[in-house]
């Protein structure tokens, strides 16, 4: 029998939570290369043998997961998370964000929603308003919807191609796929400079949102969420579809792969999310920075100049004295944001048993 350190357990229990939940969110990923309908390959009703009553426990811990290893990613300062956010009206963006981060510090999380898109940024590249909104290093990111609007419900509306005032030589050809291909440059070009992306659709089914829709009309304290636009959008259902699909089958790739999230369930969807999410923090596997031996020789010197400033019957280090010795360099409280670095151990929860 192998005799394991307690490094050792960590790393062995890190592995195993790992391949649990890549195993989890497999049915969700979009095989590059693959063409895609998505009424054929994805059930939006799929829950993974997953019960309802076991979900606040699986969320609650997938929640967990993600302000441990937030933390980890805002004191390493080296990757920025980008969260691409995608559905059709009434699917379940606001309540997936608002749950899935409900435990992370909020000065190491953005969130931008894009709407119908200003003058000033008509006047740049379809690109341009989406960059200027990218996460910095040791951020996560959230786009409420995202640079895929411009190969849906620009392509669902050619009208809006009309209004981004491209020169003609730019209109001929098959300007979708060259938009894919664009998109794909630019999120390679951002994976290769430290931006992991996690690509999120939320698959609900046109009866489901139908149900969503006239519960906003039901309910008085939903009707302000109410749009008659999501209904006309609603009539595009077959032309949505199609587009999707196609998005799907041209812009998973190896290094930005799309997940298709059954939305049927919100309590699934937060659960899948929260599981992809987390996967994705664990393969970039940030550390907290350790301290040298010369900073180290600083630190204790400090450390010695302020125990000896305890009050008479006081104790030197109060917060040893409560916990135990802390060894050199472990962080000892929650925390994140680049203001705010230290977090506590321990071994990170698993969303996906």
């Amino acid at each position: 029998m192998v005799d394991l350190g307690p490094d050792d357990w960590e790393l062995a229990m890190a592995d195993e939570r790992h391949s649990r939940l890549a195993e989890f969110i497999e049915p969700f990923r979009v095989r590059p290369g693959s063409k895609v309908r998505l009424d054929r390959d994805f059930d939006p009703a799929f829950r993974a043998g997953v019960k309802k009553r076991d979900a606040t426990a699986l969320l609650r811990q997938g929640i967990e997961h993600l302000a441990e290893y937030q933390a980890r990613l805002a004191a390493q300062d080296t990757y920025g998370v980008l969260v691409v956010l995608q559905a059709l009206d009434a699917a379940g963006k606001d309540g997936t964000i608002r749950h899935v981060m409900s435990g992370v510090n909020p000065q190491g999380v953005s969130v931008h929603s894009f709407k119908v898109p200003s003058a000033e940024e008509l006047d740049h590249d379809y690109l341009w308003r989406y960059a200027k909104r990218l996460p910095t290093r040791g951020e996560i990111g959230i786009f409420n919807r995202s640079h895929y609007e411009e190969v849906l419900v620009v392509r669902v509306h050619p009208e809006n191609l009309e209004r981004q005032k491209l020169p003609q030589a730019s209109k001929r050809g098959d300007i979708w796929k060259r938009r894919y291909r664009e998109i794909n440059d630019w999120e390679r070009y951002l994976t290769d400079n430290g931006l992991r992306l996690v690509k999120l659709f939320l698959n609900v089914s046109k009866e489901e949102q139908r149900t969503r829709l006239l519960r906003r009309l039901d309910l008085p304290d939903h009707t302000w969420k109410f749009s008659v636009a999501d209904v006309r959008e609603r009539e595009r259902w077959d032309d949505y579809q199609e587009a999707i699909s196609d998005m799907l089958s041209h812009t998973s790739t190896e290094w930005a792969p799309w997940y298709v999230i059954p939305a049927d369930r919100k309590w699934f969807a937060r659960v899948g999310a929260a599981a992809v999410l987390g996967h994705a923090l664990m393969e970039i596997d940030p550390r907290f920075p350790t301290v040298g031996a010369e900073q180290r020789a600083v630190l204790d010197a400090v450390k010695a100049a302020l125990e000896a400033q305890a009050p008479e019957g006081a104790a030197a280090d109060p917060f040893e004295s409560r916990h135990g010795h802390v060894a050199p360099g472990t962080p000892a409280e929650h925390g994140s944001g680049k203001e705010e670095r230290a977090h506590g151990d321990g071994a990170a929860p698993d969303a996906s048993r």
